[in-house]
């Protein structure tokens, strides 16, 4: 059989010489890879069937330009994108990103990650990515629905019940949500309410799905705690960001019992340490949509830095990093170990560097990475699709269930994979490894494509 570092070795070779400027979807591509070896070689049907190689390379990428009118009556141009990354297990799934620095790079990393997160959620979704360079900050309510509308012109041509049902991200909130299914429907003549989730509530949305992202990675958190014979309660937990994920991540680890000290946006960080107000943070970014830093002149006995990334400099028990992609690298996990840490979690997508998650590692830091720990918000959109396809709609109380349910077992499954393969401890590699079985053996099975 053939070496298999080597064989990754060639194959993450051939990725960067193929897009050698597409750093994010490099560094994505290689912490996967590196981590399923024992599974390559316990079996080498997935060498022979290429599958590493069918991996990486997406089934579709779809470029396309989005012309909108300002309310001035000046016309813009944007650039739009969809990557359809895999879909042996289900559907395209996966968020539509709104914000300037969207890349090729970035959602082709965002994509490949989207394949093994959704396919943890043990749920039949395969996985895509999307969006545009698009900035809604600043804009009217009338520009951003003016550009949707555009946007979901085009798109509307690849995605489909059956095909391919994005979702938000970063940028693509309620509103967005709306306008993209609204142009949708007009275009369509069809009322396919789960072609798009994050849906509000009247229109066939999921109770939960606000709250899905924070409060998983606060359940499988905690389930990862329990298993260790750590208590959450008493601890303190930094928290990076201040969108939809932090805030309920914030909220969830307060029921908990834990105490948050930090949150931030992209202009610098809050440390608080009585305990972050809640209250006050949702009122500045999720109504007043104002910054971080007006924290402050409710608390004046709390401290306001304009590095955010500096915030993994404080003392804490727990880091949950909640923000944006390689927001926390070496020297910040290494302020982190020496500040006591014992456990970090990725709500957001990739935020660790390969060099911190492997300092964590190293100094003993129970650490799990975005795919498995973020899982919860796409587990509540395929739930979402569900109720869609029947008609049906949950309460809270059953949606919640169904959520820590599956973040739980995404822990378990992580853990006795590791075990099974001979990196016990490695959450990281469980991880991978359990999605890589799901998504190459439903790829074997339905030959080659």
């Amino acid at each position: 059989m053939a070496d298999m570092n080597k064989y990754v070795n060639n194959v993450l070779e051939m990725v960067v010489s193929r897009d050698p400027e597409q750093k994010e979807f490099h560094n994505a591509v290689r912490e996967v890879l590196t981590s399923i070896i024992p599974v390559l070689e316990s079996d080498p049907k997935y060498y022979n069937a290429k599958i590493l190689e069918r991996l990486v390379e997406p089934e579709r990428i779809v470029i396309f330009r989005v012309p909108w009118e300002d309310d001035k009556g000046e016309l813009h141009i944007n650039r739009g994108y969809r990557v359809q990354a895999n879909s042996a297990i289900g559907p395209y799934k996966g968020g539509l990103r709104f914000h300037p620095t969207v890349t090729l790079s970035i959602l082709k990393f965002l994509a490949f990650e989207q394949i093994f997160k959704n396919a943890l959620t043990g749920l039949p979704i395969g996985g895509g990515k999307g969006g545009s360079d698009f900035d809604p900050k600043g804009k009217s309510d009338k520009e951003v629905m003016r550009f949707c509308q555009s946007f979901m012109t085009e798109l509307q041509r690849h995605i489909g019940l059956n095909t391919d049902v994005p979702a938000g991200d970063i940028g693509v909130g309620g509103r967005e949500i709306g306008y993209l299914f609204g142009q949708y429907k007009r275009l369509r003549n069809a009322n396919d309410a789960g072609v798009l989730t994050g849906k509000g509530l009247t229109y066939g949305g999921s109770l939960v799905r606000t709250e899905a992202t924070g409060y998983g990675l606060l359940y499988l958190v905690k389930e990862m705690l329990d298993d260790n014979n750590i208590d959450i309660k008493g601890k303190t937990i930094a928290v990076s960001g201040s969108g939809n994920v932090a805030i309920y991540a914030i909220q969830k680890a307060q029921e908990l019992g834990a105490k948050v000290v930090t949150c931030s946006d992209s202009n610098g960080y809050i440390y608080d340490p009585s305990g972050i107000d809640l209250a006050l943070v949702k009122d500045i970014k999720e109504v007043r949509r104002a910054r971080i830093q007006e924290y402050i002149t409710h608390h004046p006995h709390a401290e306001y830095h304009e590095d955010p990334f500096s915030e993994w400099n404080v003392k804490c028990d727990i880091a949950l990093p909640c923000a944006t992609q390689n927001e926390l690298d070496l020297a910040s996990a290494a302020a982190l170990v020496k500040n006591g840490v014992i456990a970090v979690a990725e709500g957001a997508n990739m935020p660790s560097s390969l060099e911190a998650i492997q300092y964590f590692q190293e100094h003993g830091v129970l650490f799990i990475q975005a795919k498995a720990a973020n899982a919860g918000g796409v587990a509540v959109s395929a739930l979402e699709m569900c109720q869609n396809s029947a008609r049906l709609e949950w309460d809270f109380e059953a949606v919640d269930q169904k959520l820590k349910n599956i973040m739980t077992s995404i822990y378990h499954q992580a853990k006795t994979n590791a075990k099974k393969y001979g990196v016990e401890g490695d959450l990281v590699a469980g991880a991978n490894i359990t999605a890589f079985l799901k998504v190459a053996d439903a790829m074997i099975a339905q030959g080659n494509y």
